[in-house]
């Protein structure tokens, strides 16, 4: 069995000594123009040449949460392509949402400023119920983000495409629901895949929908907000912040306007990050089960773009 590996990040170093432990029955190599055929190759952003070069592979792993630049890909007809299910990323996830939404509700962000000039301030305490957060998605890492808000007795929305029951969540589903889930959220947090569908999902429109002195915590990416709407619901007061881990062009372009704007904190696509060792096991374990004829959970059904 032949394992190829390759990652526009090249952090083979690493990822390949991995694999190989994890898989010591097979032969696990960087790949390269020309490599000999393999069975499963272990991917992130692969170029087109690796699926041209690859007729027989028996799957595609794709070693992060979103499969978007994959599906950007001609993809092999049949060829199955298998996500991360977790690897470590949801409760990295879950600890970044709960710290912008808690930074917010508490206002930490305006103690912030006021130190920075010496001032003593008191800002009067908020209700929860003032701010329920609304979490855009709910696959595996938006379940875990809205149970982990839930905890901090926020009240929970949830939005997904097709109907789900999530235990203090209030749940809302399909296209005809959204704007009813934007209005009843003032805290909205991005947890979509990136769909033709969900593309500048967060337009004027929408982002108009939020409750007055709403939030928005983008940690899915950058091409779910229209950059420019964005600025004008925060410039208008419609919004009081945002708090962004994803960006249309990243690293984020010098002199982006969101570098600099007063009601904007910025990160750099940092708020779930992939766990090389508990992927490996996770990617290693799933080749195992598809060499025994086993079914394995995280398929991509490209027709749904996730």
């Amino acid at each position: 069995m032949r394992v190829v590996y390759y990652s526009v990040d090249q952090d083979h170093a690493r990822w390949i000594p991995g694999l190989q432990a994890a898989l010591p029955q097979a032969e696990v190599s960087l790949w390269a123009p020309g490599a000999p055929p393999a069975d499963y190759a272990v991917v992130w952003k692969p170029p087109q040449q690796l699926l041209d070069e690859q007729p027989g592979l028996k799957a595609l792993f794709n070693t992060g949460a979103g499969v978007d630049a994959l599906l950007q890909l001609r993809l092999p007809a049949g060829l199955p392509v298998i996500r991360l299910d977790d690897a470590g990323m949801s409760v990295q996830m879950a600890e970044y949402v709960c710290h912008a939404v808690i930074r917010h509700f508490r206002e930490f962000d305006g103690y912030e400023a006021d130190m920075a000039h010496g001032k003593w301030s008191f800002r009067k305490p908020r209700s929860r119920l003032d701010y329920p957060v609304g979490i855009l998605g709910l696959g595996v890492l938006g379940e875990r983000v809205a149970r982990s808000v839930a905890q901090f007795d926020f009240p929970v929305n949830g939005w997904s495409r097709s109907p789900k029951t999530l235990p203090g969540v209030q749940s809302f589903a399909g296209a005809d629901q959204l704007d009813a889930f934007l209005a009843a959220s003032r805290i909205v947090v991005c947890l979509l895949p990136l769909t033709p569908d969900t593309r500048d999902l967060l337009n004027a429109q929408r982002l108009a929908r939020i409750r007055p002195g709403g939030y928005v915590i983008n940690v899915a990416r950058g091409a779910h907000v229209v950059d420019a709407d964005l600025l004008a619901a925060l410039d208008s007061g419609h919004l009081a912040g945002a708090t962004l881990d994803v960006f249309r062009t990243e690293p984020l372009p010098a002199g982006h306007p969101f570098w600099q704007h007063p009601r904007i904190t910025v990160t750099p696509h940092t708020s779930a990050r992939t766990l090389r060792s508990e992927s490996i096991a996770q990617i290693a374990g799933k080749i195992g089960a598809l060499q025994r004829g086993e079914p394995v959970a995280g398929k991509v059904d490209p027709s749904r773009g996730y």
